[in-house]
């Protein structure tokens, strides 16, 4: 029989309904858990009067805010399943995913209220709410609404979210997210993260995004504690945010880039850090001239791995090994077990090269429609991360390369399929690959290698502006590089080895 799931704001409305939950600090809201607890209700009442029940979908289009996480939680007193969208994507990319979800309602900022309406024409019957002020549609509608009068019981085993990801065949796959993989990772992440009852959290990081939602604001609401929330990272403010008593933040969390505008600032050098216990890091290896840094700080970054289908947190590097091991994603969590293999699925020794193998309560059950990738996907339970992977002596792990040809750009999965199929929609184009290259700011960007048909012209800026139509910003390749002819293996298939090996650097670099 599976394990109940509780809900967590409904918790803390009883034992602690004073204490701050969260802070919306675009809409100068703060809500204590009693507030919260109720908007989560009357929330939820409004989507049952919309249809929404059991097994349906809900789904949101908005930056950051408070209103996600009721969301979140309103879905989850329904029984109901809750599907953040990226805000940054384009409608037909945005087309795909509703079709493939079928939500009941879609909640969205007004900005995006165009974007909206086109949606609309793809789901039939879905409902539409503008969010966003004192005198939205949805304040109104909340306003209006009764208080949901019982909670539908629900599981560890049952699907509370629905987050998209990038795939390698082109289209996003949907990772369904069980209660129990975010529980689970409340007691995996919360643990090394220091979170309890006191931690105040700046979230920074997009929540339509697994690291925006749950590293470290689900577990922070888990503990009891409060998370604050702004519409944007703007790197003074939130140095302004640490530093001040009044604030107390205990907790952070960004990709290498936050860490590096902030280190730029100005006010970087007097801002105090005394009170922020733990400073958390990943979406790609941070470098250990920035990590130093901020060690010289005095402030305790903590790095890892993980994955959207292993909700996410599989590797943390502690605090004290930061710099001893620099490099190192660190060891498994808690409840995670974790193995580097060969192409036939036996472990490899320490030092050796394979493929990161992950199983335990807080891996996807699978993706979403799609059972042609959960076959491929999983081995007897153990999800086949398609990272290559080493661990040394002490069971500290490495990800040394990438078994799929993704590259991380600003901490976002870039997916070269997805981009190449956008480029072979242009007429005067013959073939075309993506490859990421180096960039100071970004970690790595995405360069176009193009190959033009005989007898038609195509220039570099009519590849970005139909890129830029159809592409999200962070997935448009910076470089356009023009070629006779790609280089392929001996089955056809484009040798992508040689291509980085060609044209690896970014321009102005030798490519040796």
């Amino acid at each position: 029989m599976a394990t109940r799931a509780y809900d967590w704001i409904a918790h803390y409305a009883r034992t602690t309904p004073q204490q701050l939950a969260v802070v919306d600090l675009h809409e100068h809201r703060p809500l204590t858990y009693r507030a919260f607890d109720a908007r989560c209700d009357r929330l939820a009442g409004w989507l049952r009067s919309a249809g929404v029940g059991r097994g349906d979908r809900a789904a949101i289009l908005a930056q950051n805010c408070s209103d996600v996480f009721e969301l979140q939680f309103a879905c989850g007193r329904l029984g109901a399943i809750f599907v953040p969208l990226n805000w940054r994507l384009t409608v037909p990319e945005l087309s795909f995913i509703l079709g493939d979800a079928t939500p009941r309602v879609l909640i969205h900022d007004p900005e995006f209220a165009e974007s909206a309406q086109a949606l609309a024409r793809v789901v039939e019957g879905m409902r539409l709410l503008t969010r966003g002020g004192a005198a939205s549609d949805y304040e109104r509608a909340l306003a209006g609404a009764e208080p949901l009068a019982a909670h539908e019981p629900v599981t560890l085993d049952d699907v509370s979210t629905i987050m998209y990801t990038s795939g390698t065949t082109g289209h996003p796959k949907g990772a369904m997210i069980t209660h129990g993989m975010t529980f689970w990772n409340a007691v995996n992440l919360g643990m090394p993260g220091e979170v309890g009852f006191s931690s105040v959290l700046l979230t920074v990081l997009p929540l339509f995004h697994t690291g925006g939602l749950n590293c470290y604001a689900n577990p922070v609401l888990h503990a009891g504690g409060t998370v604050r929330i702004p519409r944007a990272f703007e790197p003074g403010e939130a140095l302004r945010m640490i530093g001040d008593p009044e604030v107390g933040l205990t907790h952070f969390f960004g990709v290498p880039a936050h860490y590096q505008f902030m280190l730029q600032h100005p006010d970087f050098e007097r801002t105090d850090f005394s009170r922020l216990r733990i400073a958390g890091v990943g979406g790609a290896p941070m470098p250990v001239p920035l990590l130093e840094a901020w060690q010289a700080r005095g402030v305790p970054v903590v790095q890892g791995y993980g994955m959207t289908e292993t909700s996410p947190s599989v590797l943390v590097l502690d605090r004290r090994d930061a710099v001893r091991k620099a490099g190192s994603a660190g060891r498994p969590v808690l409840h995670t077990e974790t193995r580097v293999v060969d192409e036939h699925g036996n472990d490899v020794p320490p030092g050796t090269m394979g493929e990161l193998w992950v199983r335990g309560p807080n891996v996807t059950p699978g993706y979403w429609q799609r059972p042609d990738a959960n076959r491929t996907s999983f081995t007897d339970g153990w999800l086949h991360t398609g990272d290559a992977a080493r661990v040394d002596e002490e069971g500290f792990y490495y990800i040394v390369d990438r078994t799929k040809d993704m590259y991380i750009s600003g901490g976002e999965n870039v997916y070269p399929a997805e981009v190449e199929n956008v480029l072979y929609r242009i007429p005067e184009l013959a073939e075309a690959a993506i490859i990421g290259v180096p960039d100071e700011r970004w970690g790595e960007v995405g360069k176009a290698i193009v190959v033009v048909k005989p007898g038609r012209t195509l220039t570099a800026q009519q590849v970005l502006d139909h890129c830029s139509e159809n592409l999200a910003r962070y997935k448009l390749p910076r470089y356009i590089e023009f070629v006779e002819a790609l280089p392929r293996n001996a089955t056809g298939k484009v040798h992508k080895p040689t291509l980085r090996q060609m044209f690896g650097k970014a321009p102005g670099e030798s490519n040796g």
